[in-house]
């Protein structure tokens, strides 16, 4: 795989590691058939209670919604793959609301190796270290991480706003003592997703692709939360994505900030190669 591939790949991971989630529910289908502690309750699906709590869960998930004007982050990222490559480096985020994704990756000694700007229909790649530039649409990353996203897709899942969870189609509800579960089948994914009692934060999201021939899973936990605009940002976070092969990136957010005063530099010197 061509290295700007590769960084693009850390970078779709980046974007990724967010919570899952939806913004109403309105049909359940079985129960959880997982064995369950003493201090578990199932509901039963085909209750009318059971529909009332579904729907005060993602009412409580939504309140978790991030709204901004502008966000900017500085991310400590390690990714290690099934081919025990390891790799380290600094990700600078900057975005405009609906307008502007700014990247930046830092290699090491603190050399800025690549920076990416994504528009709601294009993305440029500036490869410092080649001294190369690309011109793509959108759906470039869309082949690379083989998901259907679109800029405003990214911009949630950078925010860790909820995406790709189909509320339509509630299949499981359950609750322990400190943890509420929901279950879904959405068009793409089997989705389970687990937020905390009391503020819904989402403490962990399991989704398994529908697509039996490609066997895609990616599993995410959120840890270390702080309150940012009265809302929770999970600022470690970990993701194991497996399918042919296995990578795992782990995220952890130094810094955060909202509707800040930013700039998107992305000034292309006159000797780099246009690809």
């Amino acid at each position: 795989m061509h290295r700007t591939q590769i960084r693009l790949l850390f970078f779709i991971a980046i974007l990724s590691g967010s919570i899952f989630g939806c913004r109403s529910s309105r049909k359940i289908q079985s129960a959880m058939t997982q064995k369950d502690t003493s201090h578990t309750v199932v509901v039963n699906p085909r209750a009318a209670d059971t529909t009332i709590l579904v729907r005060a869960a993602f009412h409580q998930i939504d309140l978790n919604h991030i709204d901004f004007h502008t966000f900017n982050a500085k991310v400590k990222v390690n990714y290690t793959d099934s081919k025990q490559s390891n790799y380290d480096f600094n990700a600078f985020i900057r975005m405009k609301e609906d307008s502007v994704i700014w990247l930046s990756i830092n290699a090491v000694l603190g050399i800025e190796a690549f920076r990416v700007l994504i528009r709601p229909d294009s993305v440029y790649i500036m490869d410092k270290l080649g001294k190369t530039i690309q011109h793509r649409s959108l759906e470039y990353l869309r082949d690379i991480a083989q998901l259907p996203i679109d800029f405003y897709t990214l911009q949630d899942l950078i925010l860790g706003n909820p995406v790709f969870l189909d509320s339509t189609n509630v299949v499981t509800y359950k609750e322990t003592e400190t943890t509420t579960s929901l279950a879904t089948l959405g068009a793409f994914f089997k989705h389970l997703i687990t937020a905390r009692k009391g503020d819904f934060a989402i403490l962990h999201s399991k989704l398994d692709d529908v697509d039996v021939v490609r066997n895609r899973t990616a599993d995410f936990t959120y840890e270390d939360f702080i309150k940012v605009n009265g809302k929770n940002f999970s600022t470690k976070r970990t993701i194991t994505i497996s399918e042919k092969n296995k990578l795992n990136v782990d995220l952890n957010f130094k810094s955060v900030d909202f509707d800040k005063d930013l700039n998107y530099p992305f000034p292309v010197p006159r000797n780099y190669k246009v690809k």
